[in-house]
């Protein structure tokens, strides 16, 4: 019995000369893994329907011997063209994808993770990225997984704590209007970089790209 999901392209590979693996984070399956066979060939009905960070309905046979399922069909919405004339969205996106897959299991409920990253990927649509929306990527991130800091208990500045609980809560077009100081930005790059390590085991690949480093 095919089952029915909405989710947003994080990765896409070649599995043999005419298949595709895509994986998709969506609210309810959380990080899935499908095939799609034939979406290789210049009549597949997946052509032009399969790539990174398009959005949109689709449906898959559950596999009983694979965390690959069978993907059926694609009804794509939104392809977020705007996002490939600026490598530092994609670096952005890049970023937090690693973060997700390097804390997360697949296949879980993951509504609130969804719902970080597609709000910032409709956010990058339309504006630039900037340090602060990594900080926020991670505090957000590291909120919904239940680890997040104890801002309290630091010994954190009062205006970069409050930069941290401001990341952590505001909308992601609030939060390009911040002007942390430069201090108060290192000072939150360290802290974060810290607990993600001492949390996670590592900071995800390409932190320091995203930040421009």
């Amino acid at each position: 019995m095919d089952e029915n999901a909405y989710g947003i392209i994080l990765r896409v590979r070649p599995l043999t000369e005419t298949s595709l693996i895509v994986h998709w984070l969506t609210p309810e399956h959380g990080r899935l893994g499908t095939v799609a066979k034939g979406a290789r060939r210049a009549k597949s009905p997946f052509r032009g329907k399969l790539d990174l960070l398009f959005e949109g309905g689709f449906s898959f046979h559950r596999s009983r011997k694979s965390d690959l399922h069978i993907l059926r069909e694609v009804n794509i919405e939104a392809t977020h063209t705007s996002l490939r004339d600026d490598i530092t969205r994609l670096q952005l996106l890049a970023y937090a994808t690693r973060f997700i897959e390097h804390a997360t299991e697949p296949e879980n409920f993951l509504p609130g993770i969804h719902a970080i990253f597609s709000t910032l990927l409709n956010h990058l649509d339309t504006y630039p990225t900037r340090p602060a929306l990594v900080y926020a990527v991670e505090i957000k991130l590291l909120n919904e997984l239940g680890l997040a800091p104890s801002l309290d208990e630091t010994r954190l500045k009062d205006g970069t704590r409050d930069l941290l609980e401001h990341l952590a809560i505001l909308n992601w077009d609030t939060i390009t209007q911040l002007k942390p100081t430069r201090s108060q930005a290192e000072a939150a790059r360290q802290f974060l970089g810290n607990f993600i390590q001492q949390n996670l085991g590592n900071i995800p690949k390409g932190r320091d790209t995203a930040l421009g480093i």
